[in-house]
């Protein structure tokens, strides 16, 4: 598979008045074109950090970064958060052309490109409410609807359906795998549910507690979609959900230490 994201020994230190903290050390790792991996470890381990830096948000403090970009006009990323990343001020269509918009994109690409989105996340009915009309399922419908719509050839998330009841989730990991299936974006996936990993990725990263470093990598050898009651009922995908479980509880286990 070829190469998309290539880290090579990065490590990101933070500078404090009472001392520095190292949030990520010597991560080292390829996510090849249209992949979708996930990362998994504990609280405080540097998984943002990490999506931050491929962002252009931070810059590590050593290491090597490459991502190999297209020669077009698409924008290189765009990073989906826990119900932060859609504007107040803008209804649900005028969110999800914001993108297209800020890159001048063609008015008719523009229209084209936000009416399907909002068809796909179940939104066109909603198009003219404001996000302060929105329960939190369908905010987080606008800001995926709005990253797959800008066009991106990588996709960052950070925990986007955490805050999310069951049900919810359920639905918008379908809807997330659905558009997926048709675009092959590159994704980059911060959960701390071991089922959602399971259920969407191609590869899980396990990372260590603080300093972060990605310490075990497990594939996912299943087609999609994958239901939850197929992962409790697969003795091998099971098997991996008991491995991870132990993994995470060992590090945070180093965490109260």
């Amino acid at each position: 598979m070829k190469p998309k994201i290539e880290l090579r020994g990065l490590t990101k230190v933070f500078v404090k008045k009472t001392g520095s903290v190292t949030a990520l050390e010597d991560i080292s790792l390829n996510v090849g074109e249209g992949e979708f991996v996930c990362l998994v470890g504990p609280s405080g381990c540097g998984k943002t950090t990490l999506l931050r830096i491929l962002a252009g948000l931070e810059t590590q403090s050593a290491g090597e970064l490459k991502i190999h970009a297209e020669q077009s006009a698409r924008p290189l990323q765009s990073m989906v958060f826990q119900e932060k990343g859609i504007l107040p001020w803008m209804t649900v269509r005028d969110n999800v052309s914001f993108g297209l918009e800020m890159r001048k994109a063609p008015k008719s690409v523009i229209a084209e490109q936000t009416a399907y989105y909002l068809e796909k996340t179940g939104l066109s009915k909603f198009a003219h409410l404001y996000p302060s009309e929105l329960s939190g399922g369908m905010k987080q419908r606008v800001s995926i609807a709005r990253a797959f719509a800008n066009d991106p050839e990588i996709l960052l998330m950070d925990e986007p359906f955490a805050a999310l009841d069951e049900q919810n989730k359920f639905i918008l990991q379908e809807e997330l795998l659905s558009i997926w299936s048709e675009t092959r974006k590159t994704v980059l996936f911060i959960t701390h549910s071991i089922d959602e990993a399971l259920m969407l990725s191609d590869r899980i990263l396990l990372m260590s507690a603080q300093p972060g470093k990605i310490i075990q990598e497990v594939r996912i050898d299943r087609p999609r979609p994958r239901k939850i009651e197929e992962i409790r009922k697969d003795p091998e995908l099971a098997g991996q959900f008991v491995d991870i479980w132990k993994h995470l509880q060992q590090e945070v286990q180093k965490t109260r230490k």
